[in-house]
Order: structure tokens, then sequence, then C-alpha cells
């Protein structure tokens, strides 16, 4: 097991926690792994997370659909609801917001089903993820939302490392202010690596497994 704790900065009821170490990631090596498990499974953090992520967006662009990525689907649908709360209009016929997870084909790239495309097409949609740290993931959804005929709103997370991806604003609760000592390497530039210091896990978005 990996010392998670709770960090010092704190929004609402839902704390950042993180430990810090050596950490693999599909794209990246980072010096901490943020775990955001409770923020997309537990109901009361969701709503609270939710409530402070909107805070953050500015309501004169419509939202139409959000696409959930890391598992984020509890807290897709909070979030949908307190923009419907906040006034942020939409163009759905039913005035309602879509909440979505992607599907990968063998290649990991994004598609969607002909029953799903309406919900992308000619809509605008948000991007939902529990961090954005390299921005690759990120970009490869704006290319899906793109190439189906949809509008990106922008990216939203509970932690972003980066300003903003492919020209569109991440507004997040926790930013890389808040662990000004984070960092993220090309596996083959990691200093931990070349230090010969073993990595603590591997990690993705359904959490970590230790090594």
């Amino acid at each position: 097991m990996i010392d998670i704790k709770h960090y010092k900065i704190r929004y609402g009821n839902a704390p950042l926690r993180v430990a810090r170490g050596h950490f693999a990631t599909n794209h990246s090596h980072i010096n901490y792994y943020i775990d955001i498990t409770y923020q997309k499974t537990r109901l009361s953090e969701a709503k609270d997370s939710a409530y402070q992520l909107v805070s953050h967006f500015i309501n004169d662009t419509p939202v139409d659909t959000i696409l959930c990525l890391d598992g984020t689907a509890v807290l897709g649908a909070c979030v949908a609801e307190e923009l419907t709360k906040t006034g942020f209009h939409t163009i759905n016929q039913h005035q309602t917001i879509y909440v979505l997870e992607p599907e990968y084909n063998a290649n990991s790239q994004i598609i969607f089903r002909d029953n799903i495309k309406p919900m992308i097409q000619g809509k605008t949609v948000l991007v939902l993820m529990a961090s954005v740290t390299t921005g690759f993931t990120a970009k490869r959804s704006i290319e899906a939302i793109d190439y189906y005929g949809g509008r990106v709103a922008g990216v939203a997370a509970i932690y972003r490392a980066v300003d903003e991806v492919a020209g569109y604003p991440v507004r997040s609760i926790y930013s890389i202010d808040d662990i000004p000592d984070y960092e993220s390497y090309d596996y083959k530039e990691c200093p931990y690596c070349k230090a010969g210091q073993k990595i603590d896990a591997l990690v993705n978005s359904f959490g970590y497994s230790a090594l």
C-alpha cells in the first residue's frame, strides 16, 4: 500500500488525497499520485465536487452533453444537475443534459454508436476528467468530439496540471498551484529512473497497483 494522505488544501467537503513517490502512467512518470476515488464514487463528495467545479464555469456557453472520462459518470451526473440549477442553457430539445461515457475501439480510439451520435453531433460537449496532467487523453477526446460533429465547451477536472488543452481552457477545483512541486516526465527522461529509484505503483484512471 502507498501512503495516501489528505492534502492540506481543501475545498468544501472534498479534500485532495495524494501520495508522493515514483509512479508510472500510460503516458509519463509522475511524482504524485492524485487519488480521486471518493469524488468519483461517494455521492456526497461527488455532489460537493460538482458544486465547487461549476463555480469555475462561465455560463455564457451552453452545455448539452457531458462526456465522462476516467470513470467520472457519478460526478458527471452531479455536474449536470448543478449546471441545470445554476441556469446554464442548452439547445437540447428537452432542455436537459446528456451524460455519456466513452467507448473505445481496439486502437484505443473513442467511438460513438449510431444511437449515441445524436447526443454529440451538433451539440456542445463538456469533457469531464478526474485529472488532466499531460493533456494527452483530453486532446484525444476533443479530436473525437470534433470528428463526430460536436462542439467542445471545454475541459473540466478535479485536478489539473495544465491550463489548456488544444486551445480549450481546463477548469478544475485543484491545480498545480496547490501542489507546486508536482512533476511529470517522459519515461526516458525520468530522474527517478535515472537515479535507480524503483516505481512505487502503476497508476491509471481506475487507481493504483503497488509494486
